[in-house]
């Protein structure tokens, strides 16, 4: 098995008007959909949410994963990947017959954290939805039951974090036999969290990379990235989307040196100053979470914490309500920087300076989706300043510092204290599972 060693750079030519197009009109291509020969269902479903030109990395690299090439993506968060692996995955469903003896599932997709599994299933099910096809997502801390009974009653693409599906593979709820499309979504993520060693094990599992289509897309694709790409991927075509800057170009960036005592003042100076309609504030730790919500509380601003110790259950419905308007201000740690796309995020606050060099432009990836604008305020304490060296050049460039004045650092009241309960853990036994009653063209020639 060899590995294409060599990448393709690709600089698309943007469009220059495109009043159709729910994208932003700058970030789009000349391609249109229409011209790719997709599959009629989802030429439809994409006609009805008004998407007609490709945004750069899914012009890239649809022609070459629609022909079964396999792809190894890099591209700016924000930029259309999903719908790119997406749009292949059914496609190659669609128009290849499946064979009588087999039952699916046909496709997989794994990302590694729960909100991205089930942004991933809410695309797919608007891409897919007259293709007939029927999508699962699985992930941890919810649904353990209803979620195992949805394998059981048969499932054609399965959309899931590593944890969970190994959990009910192992017990026979599913098989990864008849798998012909693998899609490994935010892979330094999985990295990140440690995951690799439950990838590896699924993707042993399922039939040998020359005899399926393997599709990965990253936002870094990193050299333990691509040593993941060469030992589970087919001879893949390495795309990376050339752009001028690592961040947004139409984040406004802006720096303060601030003192650690002082960070809480300035914060509300700062929305009260700016009046921000859609906010993320990320912090380092759970206890800053919660610290900032409760002094936003305490002084009269809405707001939720996103984190890992938060329910599942209420950690979904924060999301949609922030995603709706209905929540102005979310507090996250790094659980929520990658790979979510909430529109219209007008203001990322790094409450604390991301120890990680590249978790800084996913998190100030989460305003200016998909070619719109938006703020970047970051604040540099003594705690979190020693990593300010490396993020600006990882950036490229120095960060705008703004000057913190008398009237940004405001008086307020205490905190508001906050209320946690965990979930409760549900599981039982396993039924036999049946095979979904529909499916693309049956008996592959």
């Amino acid at each position: 098995m060899a590995w294409n060693r060599s990448s393709v750079v690709v600089p698309v030519p943007l469009l220059t008007r495109d009043r159709h197009s729910l994208m932003q009109k700058d970030h789009l291509t000349s391609v249109l959909f229409s011209s790719l020969a997709l599959n009629d269902s989802l030429l439809e479903s994409l006609e009805d949410a008004g998407f007609v030109h490709c945004t750069p990395i899914q012009a890239a690299t649809l022609p070459l994963a629609l022909k079964g090439q396999d792809i190894a993506g890099q591209a700016q968060t924000g930029t259309g990947k999903t719908a790119a692996f997406l749009l292949a995955a059914l496609h190659y469903l669609m128009e290849t017959p499946a064979p009588e003896d087999a039952s699916g599932p046909w496709a997989i997709i794994l990302a590694p954290t729960r909100e991205l599994a089930v942004q991933i299933h809410r695309d797919a099910e608007l891409i897919g939805r007259y293709t007939g096809l029927k999508f699962a997502a699985v992930y941890g801390g919810t649904g353990y039951d209803s979620q195992r009974r949805q394998l059981e009653s048969g499932v054609d693409v399965l959309i899931g974090t590593p944890g969970r599906l190994i959990d009910y593979f192992k017990q026979g709820v599913y098989k990864l036999s008849d798998i012909e499309v693998v899609v490994l979504d935010e892979a330094d993520r999985m990295f990140d969290l440690g995951f690799i060693a439950d990838i590896r094990y699924l993707l042993r599992k399922m039939p040998p990379p020359g005899q399926r289509i393997n599709m990965l897309f990253s936002a870094t694709l990193s050299n333990r990235v691509m040593e993941l790409a060469y030992e589970h991927m087919n001879d893949p075509q390495v795309i990376r989307i050339e752009t001028e800057y690592v961040t947004a170009d139409k984040v406004r960036q802006a720096l303060y040196h601030v003192s650690a005592h002082d960070k809480i003042s300035l914060l509300l100076g700062v929305l009260r100053q700016q009046d921000p309609k859609r906010t993320m504030i990320f912090v380092n730790t759970k206890r800053a979470a919660d610290r900032v919500t409760g002094y936003l509380l305490g002084n009269g601003y809405e707001a939720e914490v996103l984190s890992g110790d938060i329910p599942q259950n209420k950690r979904l419905r924060l999301l949609e309500s922030f995603q709706r308007g209905e929540l102005p201000i979310l507090v996250a740690t790094d659980v929520a920087a990658r790979g979510l796309h909430i529109p219209d995020v007008t203001h990322v606050i790094n409450f604390d300076l991301p120890q990680d060099r590249e978790d800084y432009v996913h998190r100030i990836g989460r305003t200016a989706r998909i070619g719109a604008s938006g703020d970047a305020i970051s604040f540099a304490c003594e705690e979190y300043v020693y990593s300010l060296p490396e993020i600006e050049d990882f950036i490229g460039q120095k960060i705008p510092v703004s000057s913190v004045t008398e009237e940004l650092l405001i008086e307020y009241k205490p905190p508001k204290r906050l209320e946690r309960r965990r979930p409760p853990f549900s599981g039982g036994e396993h039924r036999p599972r049946g095979r979904a009653p529909h499916r693309r063209p049956a008996n592959r020639s």
